[in-house]
């Protein structure tokens, strides 16, 4: 019998780490693998379609965007097709627990009101 070693480069054990987070993410807010994208490029980024809408922004679909450089974020579409909006930032780790993700999603979809623009959290 023969033994092939296989080497398994940075790029796919990143590409296999980051898939599996995000999965575990996506159910943890209700949704399943096919609401997400993945973007390797630096800052890296992932992107999770949610259900469902904020009463503050009637109309916009929601989504939850991950980069590294400020870890989550609770978002909106807007109108026009353009950037994103951000409502709000989960900050504390760059790379929280899906748990916490849930919590945050939880915090966020409670709000009724709009508020001021969020301040994005940096990592050291």
């Amino acid at each position: 019998m023969t033994v092939q070693i296989v080497h398994v480069d940075e790029e796919t054990r990143l590409l296999n780490g980051i898939s599996a987070y995000v999965a575990e993410v996506s159910s943890a807010a209700g949704v399943g693998p096919e609401s997400c994208t993945l973007d390797l490029d630096r800052p890296m980024s992932a992107y999770i379609a949610l259900d469902g809408q904020l009463a503050a922004y009637p109309g916009r679909d929601t989504a939850l965007v991950w980069d590294e450089r400020h870890g989550w974020s609770f978002t909106v579409e807007t109108h026009s097709g353009e950037d994103l909006l951000v409502v709000a930032y989960l900050g504390g780790e760059r790379v929280p627990p899906p748990s916490a993700v849930r919590e945050f999603l939880r915090t966020v979809r409670a709000r009724t009101r709009r508020s001021e623009p969020p301040t994005p959290p940096t990592f050291g």
